[in-house]
């Protein structure tokens, strides 16, 4: 059985890589962007359902599932961002929303500052902006976020490291940030380590977040600014986890956008998975 049904499977070339992923429905478009250690099928159970009344369009993030390694040395959200825009105009649509969870709401956030006339509402999932979490970065934040700072360890210290045990890495992420490991059988499980066993996408994974706390962390910051994303943002977060822990994360939202919603969700980290209705409800009231 389809995972997806009705979706297509498309393949579009951009700059020096491809951007592997899905399209169904017919409506309003949507994008989709999924989080670490996931692929786009972290979607599987919210964007069938949305496309009922949306086009759907779910990708794989540069690195991740099905989607190319790329060939320049840019690996800022700012340069995935651009990627996915560009699948997005591929694809006949200038003006879409956008949801992200975890990496993919870093992707969408920077999509909709960058390109503010291609996004109509965005959707930021279990994050706040990453300037802010490395401003407040505490011993709280480097043990909770471990990920952040092992994967940007230098070249090849963090490639050969996940190498060394891929599937370790992908377990413990979805055994110790959700709330519900059941949510991973073990045929996704395999799909989701299956990238992490691939050295050329080891690499660009670990070059992203070695941009995240250099480039962008000085993107956000040369945006931080009440009303500089200027479309609606809807933010979800875990009821259990850091973000609820550690931010309000309403607040600090509002420092970057004037119309900012949402609220916490009964369930762990990765929302879409174990939480999907609260998901597809709240992304159907982005139009």
């Amino acid at each position: 059985m389809s995972l997806f049904p009705g979706f297509d499977v498309v393949d579009v070339t951009v700059g020096g890589t491809t951007i592997h992923g899905r399209v169904g429905g017919t409506g309003p478009p949507l994008l989709l962007l999924h989080g670490i250690p996931e692929t786009h099928l972290m979607w599987r159970d919210v964007a069938p359902a949305l496309a009922a009344d949306h086009t759907v369009v779910v990708t794989d993030l540069r690195g991740y599932g099905g989607s190319g390694v790329g060939t320049g040395d840019d690996h800022s959200m700012r340069s995935l961002a651009a990627e996915q825009l560009a699948v997005m105009r591929a694809l006949g649509h200038e003006r879409f929303a956008v949801a992200g969870h975890d990496r993919g709401a870093r992707c969408a956030y920077r999509l909709a500052l960058d390109h503010p006339d291609h996004v109509t509402a965005l959707a930021v999932l279990d994050v706040v902006p990453t300037a802010e979490a490395f401003a407040r970065a505490d011993r709280e934040f480097a043990l909770g976020y471990w990920v952040w700072s092992m994967l940007a360890a230098p070249e090849p210290v963090a490639e050969r490291l996940v190498l060394g045990a891929p599937d370790v890495l992908v377990d413990h992420m979805l055994d110790s940030w959700s709330d519900d490991p059941a949510a991973f059988p073990p045929w996704l499980r395999e799909r989701y380590a299956a990238t992490f066993r691939d050295p050329g996408r080891v690499h660009a994974i670990c070059a992203q977040y070695r941009a995240a706390a250099t480039a962008d962390v000085e993107h956000d910051e040369a945006d931080r600014g009440a009303g500089n994303l200027r479309c609606p943002v809807h933010v979800l977060w875990s009821a259990t986890g850091a973000v609820e822990a550690w931010y309000d994360p309403l607040a600090v939202w509002r420092q970057w956008a004037d119309d900012v919603r949402g609220g916490p969700v009964d369930a762990g980290h990765f929302l879409p998975e174990e939480a999907p209705d609260v998901v597809l409800a709240a992304l159907r009231e982005l139009g």
